[in-house]
């Protein structure tokens, strides 16, 4: 009974997180008239404090001087916070900018480049369904550039950023927490001078306009828009099974996918309905053979526990001698 309330209740936080993740394009209009830049600077500076607060309130703090003390690792964690800090960059100039549409292309067709970085940069080989899905996502972008009269741009920069950034953070291999404290803290002096320096100039816009505190909460509320997810991720990635996770991660592009069509009314024509018809053949190809080969797995490693555990007690030489003796 327990194991099951905890994969309900990870299955909660999964889908919270996801939820959230895919309804973040309603909160990021609520900052203009703050540029992008300004409000990921104030998304750095606040993560860290809500971060930092989470962290003292559980303790944990060893992890930094492991890091510290390991300039690979350190190396790894700054450029897996340029990557992250250029994702979310773009992703709110593209919510703020009538891309969101376009956006949530981007996190579609992720697992797809991952595979391709895969394959390129550490040498997996694919099964032919997910050979089949690549193909089938290539042509995807190729369609979706003729229906936009360019390459998505947008969509492949968020894509091969995100999948750049899972890519070190597995080398990191950091819980989500300690890793986001110590991306945002690489980040953190560069996005405060740089928000000392809007204001010293009087361009900053904390509190400016007639909402005045009312925005600046807003802009502090990053904090808590970037840090209240990843905490819900974190509690199911321990509950549910991977696979659980793979299909869940789904849910965010699909909320942001309707939100720019019924929410933002952005426009659809029929080639760019063409294209990301092409990337959901390639996902729900993924999907299945991913399902079919956990099955296979399992099926498998059930037959190899069943074996092992009707194969006969291997006979010591002691035994056999006593076996003798009492025959005599």
């Amino acid at each position: 009974m327990k194991g099951k309330n905890e994969q309900r209740a990870g299955l909660l936080y999964g889908v919270g997180a996801y939820g959230m993740w895919g309804l973040v394009p309603l909160f990021w209009p609520l900052l203009q008239p703050s540029g992008a830049v300004e409000i990921l600077a104030h998304r750095m500076v606040w993560s860290l404090a809500v971060v930092g607060v989470a962290l003292l309130v559980i303790r944990r703090w060893a992890w930094i001087g492991e890091l510290v003390r390991d300039p690979r690792k350190l190396g790894l964690i700054a450029f897996a916070a340029v990557t992250i800090g250029v994702n979310w960059g773009l992703y709110i100039w593209a919510v703020n900018n009538s891309h969101v549409v376009e956006a949530s292309l981007g996190y579609f067709i992720n697992p797809l480049v991952t595979i391709a970085m895969g394959v390129l940069l550490l040498g997996e080989r694919l099964r032919p369904v997910q050979w089949i899905a690549v193909a089938i996502g290539l042509a995807a972008v190729l369609v979706l550039a003729i229906g936009y009269g360019r390459p998505p741009w947008i969509s492949l920069v968020l894509a091969f950023s995100f999948a750049t950034y899972g890519l070190v953070k597995k080398k990191v291999n950091m819980g989500g927490l300690e890793s986001l404290a110590a991306e945002t803290a690489v980040l953190f002096l560069p996005a405060l001078g740089f928000l000392l320096w809007l204001a010293a100039t009087g361009a900053s816009t904390f509190t400016a306009g007639p909402a005045g505190l009312g925005h600046g909460a807003l802009l502090a509320a990053t904090g808590i828009v970037t840090a209240v997810p990843l905490i819900c991720f974190g509690a199911a990635a321990i509950r549910v099974p991977l696979s659980t996770l793979g299909l869940l991660q789904y849910l965010a592009p699909v909320f942001q996918f309707a939100l720019g069509i019924l929410y933002f009314h952005e426009a659809m024509p029929p080639e760019r309905w063409a294209g990301f018809a092409l990337v959901w053949l390639a996902l729900s190809l993924l999907t299945w053979d991913a399902l079919r080969n956990a099955r296979r797995n399992r099926a498998l490693a059930a037959e190899l526990l069943a074996t092992a555990t009707a194969a006969p007690a291997p006979v010591t030489p002691d035994q056999g001698r006593h076996g003798v003796d009492a025959v005599r």
